[in-house]
This record gives structure tokens, C-alpha cells and sequence, in this order.
């Protein structure tokens, strides 16, 4: 028994190297693990690429102008509120307007913070065909409510609600038309 593992085939020497089947076997085992490796890293590597172009995903920035006017002859004093934006009926951002005052018969300018990302949409066809036309529509809604006082002795509650579409150009990066009621 001991001679027939003796008497293996043993490849002969090569430019000074000598080499036995155990190494052969090691290198081509290694040679094949190093080939699925690679054919799998490409495979997942073209699945995510197909996933997340399928998913026409858009995120974006931007500093939303709100000018709140008051038309009253006293001050108006709100509390803090948010803007949402919407695509297609979902939420896609939010903007927070902090508390604040108008003086009588003027407009108080402030600027929100919004980020919008269509990582809640279910459905980005109708997105996808926006973004390759190079326009995305959006609506957005918010509510102001506060207080007017009226010759520093009465206090009036009000509320202002806006209700807005507007059209992004993505390619210039700029607000279209704006239509509010």
C-alpha cells in the first residue's frame, strides 16, 4: 500500500521548478474561486445599476421663498408650520416655517430648507417620463394659523393656507411657473 502512494505520477521539473499534483490541484481550485468571484461581483454589480435606473430616484434641495402678507392694520403673530411638498398625492418633502410676526400692512420674507426625495414613491414611471422630459411637477400645501390684534386691545385668530403647483426644470435647475389659489 505504501508503494502505490510512492509511485504517483510526478510531473517532471520545468525551467527549475518542481511542482506535485496537491499544488496543480490548490491552483486551478483557486483559479476557478477567483473566476466565480469575479462573474458574481458583475452580476450584482449589473443588477444594481438596472435597480437603481428603474427606480428613476431624484433628490434635491432648494430654499423655498413663503412671504406671508398681512393686509390687517395690527400685527400678525403665527406659530411654527410646515410646508409639505407632493408628488402625484405622495409626500416627497417638507419645509419648516418657523413662528413668527408680520407687522400690519406689510410682508414678512422667509426662506425654507426644503429637501425633496422620491424614495417614498411606489410607482416612478410616470417620474421617469417627467425626468426625461426635463420637467418635474410639484404641488405643495401649508397652513399659517395666528393671531391678528387689532388697536392693541383685540385679538383675532386667522388662518392662511396656500396650496401651490409648481414646474421644475431639472436640466436648468430653476422654477418654471408657479400657480397658487
Amino acid at each position: 500500500m505504501a508503494d502505490k502512494n510512492q509511485n504517483q505520477y510526478h510531473p517532471t521539473e520545468v525551467n527549475g521548478y518542481h511542482r506535485s499534483d496537491q499544488e496543480s490541484l490548490e491552483e486551478i481550485e483557486e483559479a476557478r474561486r477567483k473566476k466565480k468571484m469575479k462573474w458574481t461581483i458583475g452580476i450584482i454589480a449589473f443588477v444594481i445599476f438596472q435597480v437603481v435606473q428603474g427606480l428613476a430616484l431624484v433628490q434635491m434641495s432648494f430654499n423655498a421663498p413663503i412671504r406671508v402678507k398681512n393686509t390687517n392694520w395690527g400685527p400678525f403673530k403665527y406659530g411654527a408650520s410646515t410646508v409639505n411638498f407632493t408628488y402625484g398625492g405622495v409626500e416627497v418633502g417638507q419645509g419648516i416655517i418657523p413662528k413668527g410676526k408680520a407687522n400690519f400692512k406689510s410682508t414678512k420674507k422667509i426662506d425654507v430648507y426644503v429637501a425633496v426625495s422620491s424614495a417614498n414613491l411606489t410607482s416612478t414611471s410616470a417620474l421617469g417620463n417627467e425626468l426625461n422630459s426635463g420637467n418635474i411637477t410639484l404641488n405643495s400645501q401649508g397652513e399659517l394659523k395666528g393671531k391678528v390684534t387689532v388697536m392693541f386691545m383685540f385679538k383675532k385668530t386667522k388662518i392662511s393656507r396656500m396650496n401651490c403647483t409648481m414646474v421644475i426644470n431639472t436640466s436648468a435647475k430653476a422654477v418654471t411657473s408657479v400657480q397658487c389659489s
